[in-house]
Parts: C-alpha cells; sequence; structure tokens
C-alpha cells in the first residue's frame, strides 16, 4: 500500500486527507499530517491518521508529499526536507504563485513535481481543482488527478494558467460567496427576513450552477429562458450591468490573479 505526507494540515490538507479516507483510495493509517505543533493534531490523530511536528522525518518512506502551506511558508518547508525527499517521490505542491521550477530550486531538479490548486469546497468534497506540471511523467500526473478527484473536479491545465486559476476558483469561490450575500442583501430590502433572504439567496445560487453543470448549456441561454420582453428579470440585470456587475468580477479576478503570481517572493 502507497503511503502520502501532508505537510501542513489546514483546512486543505485535513480536507484532502478526509476525503482520500472517505473515497478508500487511501486507509488513515497511510497517511502523515503535519503541524508546527503535536498538540493541534489532536483531531486529526483521534481519527486514525498519523501526526507529526517534523516534516523532515513525516516524508520518509511517502510516495506522494503534498506541501500544503501558504507560499511565503514554502520555501523553509523545503529548505527542512530537502535531504529526505528522493527522485522517485512525487512532490504536489498547493501553493498558490509557486512554480515547478520554484520547488525544485530548493528540492533538485531531479524531482517529480506536480501541481494543484484546490479551493476550499475541498472540505465537502465539491472543489474545482486545476492541477500542471512542467516534466512529471504523465503516470505521476495521473495519480495526483486521482488525489484530487476523491474530494472534487479536475482540470489538468498548462502551468503558465496556474496563477489565472488561483484567480478563478481558489479565489473565486469568495467572489460567488459575496455575490451570494449580495442577493441577501437585497431580499432584506425588498421585505424579508435575513436568515430567509440568505437561504433563498444560496438555495436560487446552487439551483443555478446545477442548472449548468447538468445542462451543459451556456448561462446566456437560460438567462434568456428567464428574461421576457419589459420583464422585471431582464429590468433587473440591464440595471446591475449599468452598475458594472460584470466588469467589477472581471477585474477582480485580474487582479487577483496579479497578486497571486508574487505571493512567493513576498
Amino acid at each position: 500500500m502507497s503511503k502520502i505526507t501532508i505537510i501542513g494540515s489546514g483546512n486543505i490538507g485535513f480536507s484532502l486527507a478526509k476525503g482520500l479516507v472517505k473515497s478508500a483510495i487511501y486507509q488513515a493509517e497511510d497517511i502523515v499530517l503535519t503541524r508546527r505543533s503535536l498538540a493541534s493534531l489532536s483531531e486529526e490523530s483521534a481519527e486514525g491518521f498519523g501526526v507529526s511536528a517534523d516534516n523532515a522525518e513525516a516524508i520518509v518512506g511517502a510516495d506522494i508529499i503534498v506541501l500544503a502551506v501558504l507560499p511565503q511558508q514554502l520555501k523553509k518547508v523545503m529548505q527542512e526536507i530537502s535531504s529526505n525527499v528522493v527522485p522517485n517521490q512525487i512532490i504536489v505542491s498547493v501553493a498558490s504563485g509557486v512554480s515547478c521550477h520554484d520547488v525544485k530550486e530548493v528540492l533538485g531538479e531531479n524531482k517529480i513535481v506536480v501541481r494543484a490548486m484546490p479551493n476550499t469546497a475541498i472540505a465537502i468534497g465539491q472543489s474545482m481543482t486545476c492541477i500542471a506540471t512542467d516534466s512529471a511523467p504523465e503516470e505521476a500526473v495521473s495519480r495526483v488527478e486521482k488525489l484530487f478527484e476523491a474530494v472534487g473536479s479536475v482540470v489538468v491545465i498548462q502551468e503558465d494558467l496556474m496563477t489565472s486559476a488561483t484567480a478563478l476558483c481558489a479565489c473565486g469561490i469568495a467572489f460567488f460567496l459575496r455575490a451570494i450575500r449580495a442577493a441577501s442583501q437585497g431580499g432584506v430590502e425588498i421585505g424579508f427576513h435575513a436568515h430567509d433572504a440568505l437561504k433563498m439567496a444560496v438555495q436560487t445560487a446552487k439551483g443555478a450552477a446545477d442548472l449548468l453543470l447538468q445542462t451543459q448549456n451556456h448561462p446566456e441561454s437560460e438567462i434568456d429562458k428567464v428574461t421576457s420582453p419589459k420583464g422585471c428579470t431582464i429590468a433587473g440585470l440591464n440595471e446591475m450591468e449599468h452598475n458594472g456587475l460584470s466588469s467589477a468580477f472581471i477585474k477582480g479576478i485580474k487582479l487577483s490573479a496579479k497578486k497571486a503570481g508574487g505571493l512567493y517572493n513576498e
């Protein structure tokens, strides 16, 4: 049985571990989770996972090493483990704006490196994860793809699009959450209690997303079904567009992509 070490078992790392066990890809005892303090790993330990506060020791014997730490912390972590990383281990980095080349500069040019960018919906098995590599073999990419399919959907992309994927998918979940919050606030303005307005906005947003996922239709074709001549839907849509709805969304995504690309060197 293969083993996996996840360095930095915060929300993303721990959610990935639980998803892998739930999907029966790994047993809990075949996954080692690390943090700086063992005391903060009590929940993970209680669920049967291996735990460690020693990153270098934790990766020994692992087939796959997931680096699930902040970009600003990654270089230090890689320096800690570099002497114990061997060429046949697959290194998976989920740090924003850190290229395969950046990882190899610290861990060695002969290492197998795959980048992955999940989002926080990984906690409920609904992540949109993009993965990419510079030169990892197809088998390694396929193994990483299977890991993240256990916790949502996966798209393999070119590495030069990874910071864009961060903005659209990882940061993007916050953008859609803010849109839902705005819709609920609009609901309060027109007479609903706050908790009812939020429930209505959340379910309406979920319905819209599921509609596109299940029909594979373009958003505009579904919008056309709701907009009748001189109707209330087109009036509301046009008012939102006059106030910059689409433009603000696009500008936010572009700025997030620019920011994500510079996090490693901050």
